[in-house]
Parts: C-alpha cells; sequence; structure tokens
C-alpha cells in the first residue's frame, strides 16, 4: 500500500519530508524553521509534491499558531487593506505585480466581491503570507 502511495506523489515530497518534517511544531524555534519553509516554497512555482507538502505544513503552522496565539479573525479586506498598506503599495501597483485586476481588488475591498482561491494563491505568494491568512478559521 505505501508503495502505491509513494509513486503517487513526487520525489520532490519527499525530499522535503526529508529537510523538514512534517511534525507538529514544537516550539517558536520549530516555528520559525517552518515559516522560512513555507517562504521559501511560495517564492517558486511548485509541483505536486511541493504543493502537497506545503499545504500540510501550513496546516501544522497555523494549528501551532492557534494553540499558543489565538487570535479573532480578520476578514480578507482586512487582510489585503494591511498587507497593502505595510508593503505601501497602491491598488494598482499590487493589481500589475500579482496579474488581479485593480476592479476587482477594489470591489474586495469595499466588500462587493470575495477573492477566488487563484487570487489568494497569487496574492499569498506575492506577500509572503500563507493562504490562510485570507480565510477565517472556519473555512
Amino acid at each position: 500500500m505505501a508503495t502505491r502511495i509513494k509513486r503517487a506523489i513526487p520525489d520532490t515530497y519527499f525530499q522535503l519530508v526529508k529537510e523538514l518534517p512534517l511534525t507538529h511544531i514544537r516550539d517558536d524555534a520549530h516555528l520559525r524553521a517552518a515559516q522560512m519553509k513555507i517562504d521559501q516554497l511560495l517564492a517558486q512555482d511548485l509541483d505536486v509534491g511541493q504543493q502537497a507538502y506545503l499545504d500540510v505544513l501550513t496546516d501544522l503552522v497555523e494549528a501551532y499558531e492557534e494553540d499558543t496565539e489565538p487570535m479573532s479573525d480578520a476578514s480578507e479586506v482586512d487582510v489585503l487593506r494591511e498587507l497593502l498598506r505595510s508593503s505601501g503599495l497602491s491598488q494598482p501597483q499590487l493589481a500589475k505585480k500579482v496579474g488581479i485586476a485593480q476592479s476587482t481588488i477594489s470591489a474586495v475591498l469595499n466588500g462587493s466581491r470575495s477573492l477566488t482561491k487563484d487570487q489568494i494563491i497569487a496574492l499569498a505568494r506575492f506577500f509572503h503570507v500563507a493562504p490562510a491568512a485570507f480565510l477565517p478559521s472556519g473555512e
């Protein structure tokens, strides 16, 4: 059975597991190592194995952060607004850099539209944050 699973997942997944095993985050040093790996992966075009690893690692980091520092949920509007503010980018500048229409960014910020999965991924990669940053904990 394990042989079938291994064949379905590219070797890149297992290489990443060797570099940083997928275990519960133990402490802040382990958290920093996981966040560095996430940042490294978000800066790349990922294959299926790398994306699977990133998804699990992101879940582990999120679980650790919820256990150690529970925070109230921020809406995708609040998250996007803060990322724009902290980066010093305007809506048109962000639109050009991530390939999302400026009108879409404006509609998200005024609450008349939600981000799509692809838009969340593009923004997360650009801002080097976990895609989960744009989602309430219940989703």
